[in-house]
């Protein structure tokens, strides 16, 4: 299990299945009046299309490195290293646009210049900083995939059904919700062993709950409006009135959910890389930059460059997605005219 989570090509595919859910849910959304006047609404802030447009730059940096390309030699390499052919490797550390390395004993000159220095691998930190946009989309695609259906489903079920199917839904994710989320998720990394892959199944096995009590509340409103009592009356179906009726006019709280969990999803990752159960070793991960960088701001002269990419990388994309989930709700927000 932890092999095939862990594989290039069912990421890849699990991703992009993932965005495919989210863009199949927006053209569904888009349907509806609703949906158009926050559209209208979006349009006119401009601070959330600018977190819009960044969210979108980590987006195509993000696939820049999932799609892999055939080398020469029989290999394979992202496209996003392909562009960035120029960069060379050095022997150690060197620092920002320096030309010789980080050595008070024996400086020797660099290959070529990096704009933010390189790693203790000699690698490129701002192509490692690029690259581990891949791990923040694995991580928010596929956990997407997986507990954005599951909070849905459950939500709607409780709301609607109510009695003994509200009673044991609401059991079952108020048991989850008592249980510390960062002990639930190492316990479960502990047991099917570290991988992205497997991140993305504990994350989604425990992001659900906040989800399916928003749906459930929201459902629960909007089974008492009359739209939904002439609807049972006209004798539609349960199923009938959930998926045309329920669905749409709680999709946009999907929506939001999604976009403001998935920096949550992101800082997550972090976390749990920086704890040593997160990423496996070699993956590039803001999670894992930071914490190889720890025992280097220790070092003389200070190496605080790769700390500084990473944690400048991670903060521009859960500013960006913080705002823009701002924006989709105000533009949602049955209040504003």
């Amino acid at each position: 299990m932890n092999t095939l989570l862990d594989s290039l090509w069912v990421q890849n595919a699990l991703v992009f299945a993932g965005l495919s859910l989210v863009a199949g849910l927006i053209a569904s959304g888009a349907r509806n009046e609703r949906w158009r006047r926050a559209l209208r609404r979006l349009r006119r802030d401009r601070i959330g299309l600018c977190a819009g447009a960044g969210i979108a730059v980590y987006l195509l940096v993000g696939l820049l490195e999932m799609v892999q390309i055939p080398t020469g030699d029989g290999g394979r390499v992202s496209v996003l290293v392909r562009m960035a052919g120029g960069v060379v490797e050095e022997k150690s550390y060197s620092a920002p646009l320096a030309s010789h390395s980080l050595s008070v004993a024996r400086p020797e000159p660099l290959k070529g210049r990096h704009l933010l220095g390189t790693t203790a691998l000699g690698k490129d930190t701002l192509l490692q900083a690029l690259r581990a946009c891949r791990t923040a989309l694995i991580i928010g695609g596929v956990t997407s995939l997986i507990y954005i259906p599951l909070g849905t489903l459950l939500g709607i079920t409780a709301g609607y059904y109510r009695r003994w199917v509200d009673d044991l839904i609401s059991y079952v994710y108020s048991t989850l919700a008592s249980i510390p989320e960062i002990l639930l998720l190492v316990s479960i990394l502990m047991a099917l062993g570290k991988g992205l892959g497997t991140m993305s199944l504990a994350l989604g096995v425990t992001s659900w709950v906040g989800l399916c009590r928003l749906i459930r509340g929201e459902t629960m409103r909007q089974a008492e409006r009359p739209y939904v009592t002439a609807a049972r009356a006209l004798g539609q179906s349960h199923w009938k009135i959930i998926t045309s009726h329920l669905l749409p006019n709680v999709l946009h709280l999907v929506l939001i959910n999604f976009v403001l969990g998935f920096s949550g999803l992101v800082l997550a990752e972090a976390i749990l890389s920086y704890l040593g159960v997160g990423s496996p070793v070699g993956t590039p991960s803001w999670g894992a930059m930071i914490d190889g960088a720890r025992d280097e701001l220790s070092r003389d002269p200070v190496v605080w460059w790769n700390l500084a990419a990473a944690t400048g990388a991670l903060f521009g994309l859960v500013l960006s997605l913080n705002v823009f989930g701002d924006a989709l709700r105000r533009a949602f927000d049955p209040k504003r005219g």
